[in-house]
């Protein structure tokens, strides 16, 4: 996952690629199951996201990340041997893993995650190196930082490592289930899920005190996913966080969005069912924690009647203190729709989802889950919080009133598809091979299949607004989705908002020009 936290931010191998006259044995020589194994390794890591630029090649060096102190591309780590890591050995491999150092001594900055890696076996990371010396070399030259003084010298991390790297392969609890460390393994080592979900210090390292309590990522909330019953994953059951891993969605747990969204596709949606079925383990296994991250005005809401409510199922969208992110999911405080004399566009918003528009994601129909109270209570709250003055008109009645008149395409009425904004990219992709490839779509396959959606779709459509596609392509699948058996009304919802989101996700966030 591509982010940018922390006051140490880098790149995982940027710089000290030595020359060698001869690099060490050729991936060919590799065992073809070990080779496979280190690619299941490597997608457990997300070593993709970071290293592959969007539109780019394998591994060749990823696309900038900005930081508070520059901004630093992560560098290519083929095997070619002038600009990758082709000359690198396995206990050079091994030492960048485990603790954070590169060929020639120099430290590597900790936005690679060797805090979480240095828990890796050293079978494991084998298996990796083999993987990624399997991938074709490419001559890419590293594009370096633009740290300022001290931030760029290397040695001012000795420190660093000191106070906050706690070297170490993972040890089994022996206590745990061989499920929950096998879960453990993967959280707290190649997967790193603490790099995002864990508050950091001034220092830019985790606060592990507070370890998956939640943090911010690229002006995302990254959730609580301790057992905290208020807060964090503990109301779930493993069989729904499972499948919010793996497939981006859980009824009534709401659909993947940013950053989380791409790891989903790149990473957790690779993985075997019986992994999956182990991190849910260990996760509602991790003792109960607060959110470790809160602000604004939510910090501060006590009891206030539908504080929770927004914090369940709008803060990780719309943020904590109402901002949203820039570009991609609208601010709520100062919202002029939000302030207006009546409540009836927020509670309409909320029952019937909203299509993309203004380069804005689609929002699903979240207050089809909720109780007529729940939608009321949490449309008060937003109309004043965050400085929004408008009165808390609100209640139950008016909801229940709203709710019989709202049918959208993401609520539908039980023999079709509801008003959807169509346009030309529906018109193109009904003379495509799209129509065919939307039919294909099952829950287990709808990552892939959309990736290679929206990569021919782009191409009948080159010029097309994302919210063109995203709606258009929604449009399209919409009528796919009202006639699959044995659906019920709420399950062909769940299904074309998670569509609608993940091809929005995409789009944005997931190398929409690449199908995989």
């Amino acid at each position: 996952m591509r982010h940018t936290r922390g006051l140490w931010l880098g790149v995982a191998l940027a710089g000290g690629l030595a020359l060698q006259a001869a690099a060490p044995a050729r991936a060919d020589q590799a065992d073809p199951a070990l080779i496979a194994r280190g690619k299941y390794l490597a997608d457990a890591g997300d070593c993709v996201a970071c290293h592959t630029a969007s539109g780019g090649k394998p591994f060749a060096g990823g696309d900038i990340m900005n930081t508070p102190f520059g901004g630093i591309y992560p560098p290519n780590i083929t095997p070619d041997v002038k600009t990758g890591i082709g000359s690198w050995s396995d206990d050079d491999f091994y030492r960048a893993m485990h603790e954070g150092t590169g060929k020639r001594g120099e430290n590597l900055y900790p936005v690679f995650p060797y805090p979480w890696f240095t828990k890796v076996t050293r079978d494991d990371a084998m298996a990796i190196k083999a993987y990624i010396f399997s991938v074709p070399p490419v001559n890419a030259p590293d594009k370096g930082n633009t740290f300022p003084f001290p931030f760029n010298i290397r040695t001012s991390l000795d420190g660093w490592k000191l106070l906050f790297l706690h070297e170490g392969t993972f040890k089994p609890d022996p206590k745990a289930s061989d499920e929950v460390n096998r879960g453990a393994y993967l959280v707290e080592g190649l997967g790193h899920c603490g790099e995002c979900h864990t508050k950091l210090n001034p220092a830019g390292a985790p606060e592990l005190s507070k370890s998956l309590a939640g943090g911010q990522v690229d002006g995302w909330f990254a959730p609580n996913i301790t057992s905290d019953v208020r807060d964090g994953i503990g109301g779930w059951s493993i069989d729904e966080l499972a499948s919010f891993l793996k497939n981006g969605e859980a009824k009534g747990h709401g659909v993947v969005l940013g950053p989380m969204a791409q790891v989903v596709h790149d990473s957790l949606s690779q993985l075997n069912d019986a992994d999956i079925h182990a991190i849910a383990a260990y996760l509602k296994s991790v003792p109960s924690k607060p959110d470790a991250v809160q602000g604004g005005a939510v910090a501060d809401t006590g009891d206030k009647p539908g504080a929770q409510v927004y914090l369940s199922n709008c803060a990780s969208c719309h943020q904590l203190n109402g901002k949203g992110v820039d570009g991609q999911i609208p601010a709520l405080a100062g919202n002029g729709a939000v302030m207006a004399q009546g409540p009836q566009d927020v509670i309409r918003a909320m029952l019937g989802g909203l299509s993309a528009k203004g380069g804005y994601g689609p929002m699903p129909a979240i207050g089809a889950d909720l109780t007529d109270q729940q939608v009321a209570d949490v449309t008060n709250y937003v109309r004043t919080e965050w400085g929004n003055t408008a009165p808390a008109q609100a209640d139950g009645g008016m909801v229940g009133g709203l709710r019989a008149k709202t049918i959208t395409a993401f609520v539908g009425n039980g023999t079709g598809c509801g008003p959807l904004p169509g346009n030309d990219v529906t018109s193109d992709v009904a003379k495509s091979q799209v129509p065919t490839m939307l039919k294909g779509i099952s829950d287990a396959n709808m990552l892939s299949q959309i990736a290679q959606i929206v990569a021919q779709t782009k191409t009948l459509a080159p010029k097309a607004a994302t919210d063109d596609l995203v709606n258009g392509l929604t449009a399209a699948y919409c009528p796919v989705v009202a006639d699959t058996p044995n659906l019920n009304n709420d399950q062909r919802r769940w299904r074309l908002q998670r569509f609608a989101q993940l091809v929005y996700g995409r789009l944005t966030t997931g190398k929409p020009d690449q199908a995989d």
